[in-house]
């Protein structure tokens, strides 16, 4: 095993490193159920002195407004952690449990590469000033000048998941910090580690402004619903399971929170008739991929019945050949899933899927053979899967394939729309064109085609439905972190006119009096 990295125990509030009033908690290793270190255990009142601190930033400092010092500080942090890269590697490794082979893609070096880069970049292309042009305005009786201003929100509560931390905390601090906004962190208490090496990042090697950033850690999940609680924060950016966005947006009614709110997925992959079989089969295996817990992972793979045994053979070969390992190994696909809590629901939902009559051809219940330590669920492999079947129907957040069988493409994108998620998709085709056809009939909201994916800190990710309100990233994911203040004044370049004098006629590119403004 390499070296271990430098674990940060504390928290970051108000640009100081500092332990948490109800002392600390225990991160463990899934993959070996041992302790890795301790970190601050915070307290609500914790929570508001961050709160507190990012308001005062917002309100005091000119961090909202000054472009050139943001970006600049953007990529001081960037810099910090190219530093540590292999410890922050080593780090995600241990803590999420993550295989190794998947840092060097979404959960750590993909982000890493743009996360930063590309907001701090936007900040020089992004639209913050658009003109209207020049207006009568029959009410005021005056040829008006309009603008359009993008202007942060305020205090971003952004609260982050355990199933990749880093690649979720990167984008959400990068846009929101962008935009002009100050920002409460509040990471999983399965994964802080990587969140509080954030912290004393951005303490010790940037110029943001104390408060403008802050990051707590706590074991109990009430301490993170402060954020939604609080009128002092503007928007809460949430990424995680749809029941959890549902009560944030309940909660955080009362002080009407903006959100972005990514949640959920149960996403297909409708292998055509005409593709390439054993590609779409591949794409199959995708749910193994660190044991399936990803809320984009298609974990439904729709195959046409004419293909429908051959595909299955060639899929009950694949699972065959996956056995979960550890993380540790640069050959491993399916590590430990994040706690003993989360393996056990997998396992039962597992055997609900047997007990709803779906066949199952691999894997199983059981613990896996030769794993006595850790969380690990044995890749699992259901076929003749009815979509209305819970398996089918439910985020499972693990290694488990339901393989559908349909009649026709309108029965396939029938089907692959029927869930209450929206979230990615999958299209198999020989036909590039074909292939578009069908994506344009899918109700979610990242679709990939013949096993490419759009990601990149530039491409806009969120859902459809129960799959969450919002996208991250792109210009979409800056719009989202901005507030649009519209601003009119009379046009310099005529006098002002008295109430009732008549207004100039029609010009090209101009609002008439019939369509003026009031």
């Amino acid at each position: 095993m390499p070296d271990l990295p430098r674990f940060e125990s504390q928290m970051m509030i108000d640009g100081k490193l500092v332990g948490g009033r109800n002392g600390t908690f225990v991160n463990l290793n899934p993959a070996t159920e041992e302790a890795i270190g301790e970190v601050a255990d915070a307290s609500t009142a914790d929570m508001h002195r961050a709160i507190d601190a990012a308001r005062r930033a917002f309100d005091d400092t000119d961090w909202s407004t000054n472009h050139a010092f943001r970006q600049r500080c953007l990529l001081q942090l960037q810099e910090a952690l190219e530093a540590e890269r292999e410890e922050l590697r080593e780090e995600l490794i241990l803590e999420a449990g993550c295989p190794r082979a998947i840092t060097a893609g979404p959960q750590l070096d993909a982000p890493l590469s743009d996360g930063l880069r590309y907001p701090a970049q936007l900040i020089d292309d992004y639209p913050w000033e658009t003109s209207l042009g020049d207006a009568f305005v029959s009410v005021t009786g005056v040829n008006t000048t309009r603008k359009v201003w993008r202007e942060p929100v305020g205090v971003v509560g952004a609260i982050v998941p355990w199933n990749f931390p880093f690649e979720v905390a990167i984008h959400k601090i990068g846009q929101a910090l962008a935009t002009g906004n100050t920002v409460v962190l509040k990471p999983a208490p399965d994964t802080p580690f990587n969140a509080t090496r954030l912290g004393r990042l951005i303490a010790e090697n940037t110029d943001i402004p104390a408060g403008v950033a802050n990051v707590v850690t706590s074991s109990d999940h009430l301490v993170g619903e402060e954020l939604t609680l609080s009128p002092k924060v503007d928007l809460i950016s949430f990424t995680g399971s749809t029941a959890v966005g549902q009560r944030i947006m309940e909660k955080g009614a009362a002080t009407m929170k903006r959100l972005f709110l990514e949640l959920g997925g149960k996403s297909a992959t409708i292998v055509l008739e005409d593709a390439d079989l054993a590609l779409g089969c591949m794409m199959g295996i995708a749910p193994c991929m660190h044991a399936g817990q990803g809320c984009a992972n298609p974990t439904r793979l729709l195959l046409p019945r004419s293909r429908y045994d051959e595909g299955v053979a060639m899929l009950q070969a694949m699972y065959a050949g996956i056995a979960p390992g550890d993380p540790q190994d640069a050959s491993t696909l399916c590590g430990p899933v994040i706690s003993a809590k989360q393996r056990n629901r997998i396992r039962g939902y597992i055997q609900k899927g047997i007990d709803e009559g779906a066949r199952l051809l691999v894997g199983g219940p059981d613990a896996p053979d030769g794993l006595d330590r850790g969380y690990f669920v044995r890749p699992t492999l259901f076929v003749d899967v009815d979509n209305s079947m819970t398996i089918a129907q439910e985020e499972i957040f693990g290694p488990v394939l339901a393989v559908i069988p349909y009649t026709h493409e309108d029965d396939a994108v029938r089907i692959a729309n029927d869930s209450p998620y929206g979230l990615a998709g999958n299209v198999m085709s020989a036909s590039l064109d074909h292939a578009l056809a069908v994506a344009r009939r899918l109700r979610a909201g990242f679709i990939g085609l013949n096993g490419a994916a759009g990601y990149g800190a530039d491409t806009p990710f969120g859902g459809y439905k129960a799959s969450g309100v919002g996208r991250q990233n792109g210009t979409a994911g800056f719009d989202q972190y901005t507030e649009i203040k519209s601003v009119a004044y009379p046009a310099v370049s005529e006098p002002r006119r008295r109430r009732g004098e008549a207004g100039p006629p029609n010009q090209p590119g101009r609002l008439g009096e019939s369509h003026a403004v009031v």
